[in-house]
């Protein structure tokens, strides 16, 4: 008999080989796709999506900031935060958006008591906070939105001259081969995850002098097989 884990497991295995529905509009998709997933959502991802502790501390998140999350999720990199030193308390306001109700859901019961943190459901292509923020970050959710660029651009439209804007994600490497790189567009595909070697490009055009690293990790129940996925932070140019 599988242990209750690994039929959980099971379960979500079997929702990503059906693939993500092809019907509806993308908010439509995501919830379809994700609300039979979310109460797993958090333990099977944390083994497929690596890299967001490391750029959780790259950030550099000032006290007293206003920080937005673009494609939240459950809200698990509230987790993240909440683990600086100076804690969630510390910043001014942050900002979960997703167009997911189902993960949404989630992330308001992970942010109950934190008078600090508003969840908003909206469409990260347009949304726009009251006011400009000192950071923002997405974490595998800018290859999950079809207009990625529209995305960025509203995402650098946010900060404030000196801001930060940080991303970790799933890509395909310019230098990898070409064989390779098209078994991961294929393969991440099948679940709306669209891939792309030109986003690399993109985020350095916003900002020359950005850290970034690129890295492949393991993915679950398949060990031969290493994602190749990239760790970015850009600052926007202070005026004046």
């Amino acid at each position: 008999m599988l242990s209750p884990e690994l039929a959980a497991d099971v379960r979500i295995l079997w929702r990503l080989l059906r693939g993500q529905p092809r019907n509806g509009n993308h908010a439509q998709r995501l919830q379809q796709f994700y609300a039979p997933q979310a109460s797993r959502y958090d333990a099977f991802r944390a083994r497929l999506l690596h890299g967001r502790a490391d750029l959780i501390a790259a950030l550099d998140i000032p006290a007293g900031a206003h920080v937005i999350e673009l494609g939240c999720g459950t809200g698990s990199n509230l987790d993240l935060l909440g683990a600086r030193r100076e804690g969630i308390a510390a910043f001014a306001s942050v900002t979960l958006v997703d167009l997911c109700p189902a993960l949404l859901d989630l992330a308001r019961q992970r942010a109950q008591g934190m008078s600090n943190v508003a969840v908003i459901e909206a469409d990260a292509t347009i949304w726009q906070p009251p006011q400009s923020a000192d950071c923002v970050f997405l974490c595998y959710s800018l290859s999950m939105m079809p207009d990625w660029r529209a995305t960025l651009a509203n995402a650098w439209s946010m900060l404030k001259p000196g801001g930060s804007l940080g991303l970790v994600d799933f890509h395909l490497p310019r230098q990898g081969g070409r064989l390779s790189n098209l078994f991961w567009r294929n393969w991440f595909a099948h679940d709306g995850v669209r891939l792309s070697a030109e986003t690399l490009p993109a985020l350095q055009a916003l900002s020359p002098n950005a850290f970034i690293q690129q890295r492949r990790a393991p993915v679950p129940y398949l060990p031969r097989l290493r994602a190749p996925y990239y760790l970015y932070v850009g600052r926007k140019p202070a005026t004046g």
